[in-house]
Order: C-alpha cells, then structure tokens, then sequence
C-alpha cells in the first residue's frame, strides 16, 4: 500500500464529476500504482443534496457550499467541474489562497481569466492543470506541453467541438435541414438546451486560445480572437462543397507567421482526402505542424462523461507526481518559463490568406456572368473551379446558383470583391462566402 495519502475535493457532480468517481473507484489499483500515493476523494460539491447520483458516494462527504469546501484545510486538490465562469473563479482563488492545487476543465474560464490564475498559483507554488479542458479524452494539452516540446510548431488545426461537428456531419449525411440537425443533437445529448456557445464558435474558441498559448510561447489571448459560427450554413453547400471535392468542417486554426499570429474559428472547406474531413458526428481531432515532427493527428471522442473523466484523472495523476517536485522543476502550465511568454501581434482576419468558396444567386440570361468575372480581375481573383446550378435560360425564368472557387488571395481583396459583386442587378441576394485550409 501506499504510504502517502492525497486528499481531494470535488466541486460539480455532474456527467463529468460522476464519472471521475466511477472511473477512480474501478481503476484504484491501477491509480494507485502509477502514483506511488493514495487518491482519496473526500468530499463533493453540488447543487442539489437530494438529487441522486450515478455513482458510488460511499465515503464521500456532499456539501451545497463549494467555496467553503474549496478551503478545507484537510484537502490538499481540488477538483473544479462546476460550469460557467463567476463561482468556479471565486472557488479557484480561494482554493489556491488556502494552498491547494487545482484541477478544471473550464475552458471559458481559463481562456478569459487564465493568466491571472495561473500566475496566482506560480506566486504560491501551486499547479493548475486542465487537459480536460480542451478536446475531451484527447490528451492534447500533454502533446503540446511536453511531446512537442523540442520543436518549434508552426500550426494548429482542429475539430474542437463536438456539437458543431455532430450537426455537420447530419447536413452531409442525412436529409436534415440545420434546425432538424440540431434537434438530433440535442436528442442525442450532444448539444446543450442552449448551445450558443457551441453554434457561434465561441466555445472553439476557448479552446484555441490555451492551444494557441502553450503552442507559441505567449499568453493566453482569447478577446482577439476572429470566430464565425454554423447557422448559415445548408445542405446544398455541403453538397456543393461535395462536388468540388471538398468536406465542411467549423475548424479552430492557429498559425504563426513572420509578421505574427492567426487565431480564428470559423466554418472550412478541407480537400476531402484530408483525415480531418473525415472526422465524423461528436468526435474531435487536432492537427499539429512541428518542425521536428512534422504533421500529426490527434483524435478521439471530445466529449462525453468518461472521456473526459480520463483526461480529469489524468491531471490528478501529473499533479499528486508533481506535488513532492520543487515547483521550479514543474512544467509550466503553458509550456514555457512565465518569465519567457512573449505576446505576439495578433493579425487581423483581412490579413488571411487563402482560397475562397462564393456562392450567389444570379439572373439567369445572357452575359449576366460577365460583370462578375470582371469584378474578379479587377480585384485580382483568380478562379479556379465553378458550378452552375438550375436556371432557365430559354424563358429566364429561375435564377441559377453559381459556385466559384477561387485560387489563393487576400481576405481584403475578397471582401472587397463580393461586396461589389453584390451591388450587381443580377445578383439575387447576399453572396455567401467561406475559406478554403491548405493542408
């Protein structure tokens, strides 16, 4: 048996916090193995004492305070899964005020107020872990901060949230329209009763702001961050994107070049004979670019009870390790020495470079083509494939749909040009545009 034992407080009880409890419980002896000390869950905090719980809670103390159980002076770890960004705060800093370590997969939480926290806890000589605070089971937090550490990482490219991608994967395979897509996600448990977060990408983006971070060097970076969610998008441009040769994915991209960073979330044609166009319903997976290394994937289900108890578990593992470790012999919680962040110059979206998908409804008649491809060389857009969709041009009855995909250009200059192809009379509507990733 061990000699040491490690004391730890959990505050939520939800999916995640009850399979924390099951998975620690049969997988004790493993556990304990690994760690050379004895895990004890002591006591939990939740927000309703009568509610009943999937898990065995033999032994474990319940209290509806979780600020007061943050302090305990017999816990030496705590547990955050509480959800929403005030009360885990308030239960973070307490925790660490009263010399605890720290565990959360608060992403919002730590994309918005990560930099404080953590260095509140470097002050103390205390660690904040939080791997499961990013792709669920996939340990992608571990690959960036210790597996990569000797390589220089140009990028990121991932599926970051599993909502958006259960709702694509079911406008591309099935006859649903986004509201009945949506519905099956939520159905199905994927989806929140409110996934606006999820829907916006402001929940991808959360999560690219601590890849971003430990993967260049540079503080935690959420405000600046360009995201364009899925509610626009159609079956008929997955289908159109299908015909080009094309899958759509809500990617999060990070990017360092010469003059700076790109951090942006936002739907994303990939070639489909690329492996992250075939991730598919709730899963996730991150495509990193190293020097040394070069490109590796990584994926896995992104959500879920026990995955992302995994990853929880995984983080108390590293931290009862780490806790008898001097804390300047630790690995930083974004990788690098908190006196060597350096922040990089965040660059606009209009400074993207890349290819573009237009799709816009024209008046189907003679020549009504040659003002748009005018437009296209006046603002130095090459095309390189189009679709044309219905239409009538015998009676000029229907309007047609035009699909053009163009090659590598400025986000400047393409906005620039779908705004004046926009004003034309023979353009019926908005023109749609998405980018095209290189990969």
């Amino acid at each position: 048996m061990p000699d040491r034992t490690l004391n730890i407080g959990l505050l939520g009880l939800g999916t995640v916090g009850a399979s924390v409890v099951r998975v620690l419980r049969r997988n004790r002896d493993e556990i304990d193995r690994r760690v050379g000390c004895r895990l004890e869950l002591r006591a939990a905090a939740v927000r309703d004492l009568t509610k009943p719980r999937d898990a065995d809670l033999s032994g474990i103390e319940l209290t509806d305070n979780p600020q007061e159980l943050a302090e305990r002076p017999e816990l030496d770890i705590i547990i955050e899964l509480l959800g929403g960004v005030e009360l885990p705060r308030a239960c973070i800093e307490r925790a660490l005020a009263a010399g605890k370590h720290v565990i959360t997969a608060n992403k919002a939480l730590l994309a918005e107020h990560g930099n404080a926290l953590f260095e509140d806890a470097r002050h103390r000589g205390l660690m904040i872990a939080f791997e499961a605070a990013v792709a669920g089971g996939i340990p992608i937090i571990k690959v960036l901060r210790e597996g990569c550490a000797a390589n220089r990482i140009h990028s990121i490219r991932g599926i970051v949230n599993g909502t958006s991608n259960y709702i694509l994967s079911r406008l591309s395979h099935t006859d649903d329209d986004f509201a009945c897509a949506l519905e099956a996600a939520q159905a199905q448990g994927f989806a929140e009763a409110d996934p606006t977060l999820d829907l916006d990408g402001t929940d991808a983006a959360h999560k690219l702001a601590l890849l971003a971070a430990i993967a260049f060097g540079s503080p935690v970076e959420f405000s600046g961050i360009y995201r364009e969610g899925i509610t626009d998008l159609t079956p008929e441009d997955m289908r159109f994107a299908a015909e080009l040769g094309y899958r759509i994915k809500h990617l999060a991209i990070a990017k360092r070049r010469e003059d700076g960073v790109e951090l942006r979330v936002h739907p994303t044609l990939i070639a489909e004979q690329q492996l992250l166009a075939s991730v598919e319903d709730q899963h996730n997976a991150v495509l990193v670019q190293a020097d040394a290394l070069g490109d590796s994937l990584y994926y896995g289900p992104g959500a879920g009870g026990e995955p992302t108890a995994s990853a929880v578990l995984a983080d108390l593992i590293d931290v009862a390790r780490a806790s008898a470790v001097a804390p300047e012999h630790r690995v930083p919680p974004l990788a690098f020495r908190p006196d060597h962040l350096t922040a990089l110059p965040l660059l606009p979206i209009e400074e993207t470079r890349a290819a573009y998908y237009l799709k816009l409804t024209v008046e189907d008649r003679v020549g009504a083509l040659a003002d748009i491809t005018r437009l296209f060389a006046e603002y130095e857009l090459s095309i390189d494939s189009m679709l044309q969709k219905g239409g009538h041009p015998e009676t000029e009855a229907e309007p047609m749909i035009v699909v053009i995909v163009t090659h590598l250009t400025t986000e400047r200059n393409l906005m620039r040009a779908r705004e004046a192809i926009g004003a034309l009379p023979q353009v019926c509507g908005p023109v749609s545009v998405l980018r095209i990733e290189p990969i």
